[in-house]
């Protein structure tokens, strides 16, 4: 429980579906720790201010904190699941592993928005830290992908998408927080426009006008959704909350999905992206990552609102600690 007596509140991640989404990646120098404590304390008055400007235009934002910064940043204990993201390398297809320190996920229904917040964001970390990737979304039609198929249709909602995404018993001390885990991928249009409907069907799983799930009978086993489908012991699906959007730049011929997925436990997704790229069973990966490569890969810990209003020490400080990691 929160000093309040309530229980810790989240970050924004699961508002509804947004119109424009900025994603910001950054890596931090050493030495600018203080930098970044005094910009999370500041964060939810930043958000306030721009939002202000346009009310009912949703403005949210959400920032996550990578492995080896948190250790940089804090003392005490860490997040049970939190660590560098983990390279996956299958029989024909690489889940990467690049760098990052700080994730920031801006969503609103307009674009102005989101680009005044990471401008403002970026301008107060400037002397101290790096985007190293930055990608501005945007919804496409009814929420498809440029594939041309709808996207997000296995997340949850409602009571089911707070049980999948916000950590409650998994790790008490980190109650209200989230796992980010992130992946760019560029698709390759020309060749998956040379597929017929049907195929690019059996490739995702789903019919593509009506997004309409295939039968087990009818589905491929290296279909996308079919290697997505997670159980546990007892049969209870292990679900995720995915926020993708889509992203491209006609003159350069890009044109991609951000992948970002919000769960309560980074196991799930990293199991999901086994399957795709390692394969289910090994070597029968994911369809899609034929036509679907993923450029980067990250994790993070999303910590709850009041994690970010009453930081823990930092480490050197009076009953801070070592700086180094236990």
């Amino acid at each position: 429980m929160s000093p309040t007596g309530r229980p810790p509140q989240p970050q924004p991640i699961l508002p509804p579906p947004a119109l424009a989404a900025v994603v910001l990646v950054l890596t931090v120098d050493p030495g600018g720790e203080d930098r970044i404590r005094e910009v999370l304390e500041d964060l939810g008055a930043a958000v306030r201010t721009v939002a202000s400007r346009i009310t009912d235009a949703n403005l949210r934002c959400v920032v996550g904190i990578g492995s080896d910064l948190w250790d940089r940043l804090f003392t005490g204990p860490r997040p049970r699941e939190l660590h560098p993201f983990r390279e996956l390398v299958g029989a024909v297809h690489t889940a990467v592993s690049t760098a990052g320190d700080l994730f920031v996920h801006l969503r609103a229904q307009r674009m102005d928005l989101c680009f005044e917040l990471a401008h403002q964001l970026v301008d107060r970390l400037g002397p101290v830290a790096r985007v190293v990737d930055e990608v501005q979304g945007f919804r496409y039609f009814d929420e498809r992908d440029l594939l041309g198929f709808v996207d997000g249709t296995e997340s949850p909602s409602g009571a089911a998408a707070d049980f999948a995404a916000i950590i409650d018993d998994e790790d008490p001390d980190f109650a209200g927080g989230s796992y980010a885990i992130v992946q760019k991928y560029v698709h390759d249009l020309t060749a998956w426009n040379a597929l017929t409907v049907e195929q690019q069907e059996q490739a995702v799983g789903r019919s593509k006008s009506d997004n309409v799930e295939q039968s087990d009978e009818q589905k491929a086993s290296n279909a996308h959704i079919a290697l997505n489908v997670l159980a546990d012991d007892d049969g209870n699906q292990l679900q995720i909350v995915r926020a993708n959007m889509p992203f491209g730049r006609v003159g350069e011929s890009e044109f991609g999905t951000y992948f970002i997925s919000y769960a309560a436990m980074a196991s799930t997704t990293e199991q999901m992206l086994d399957n795709m790229f390692i394969g289910k069973p090994r070597g029968n990966h994911d369809r899609l990552l034929d036509f679907s490569t993923a450029v980067t890969g990250a994790l993070f810990f999303v910590p709850s609102t009041d994690f970010l209003d009453d930081l823990p020490p930092k480490p050197g400080s009076p009953g801070g600690g070592s700086t180094s990691p236990a």
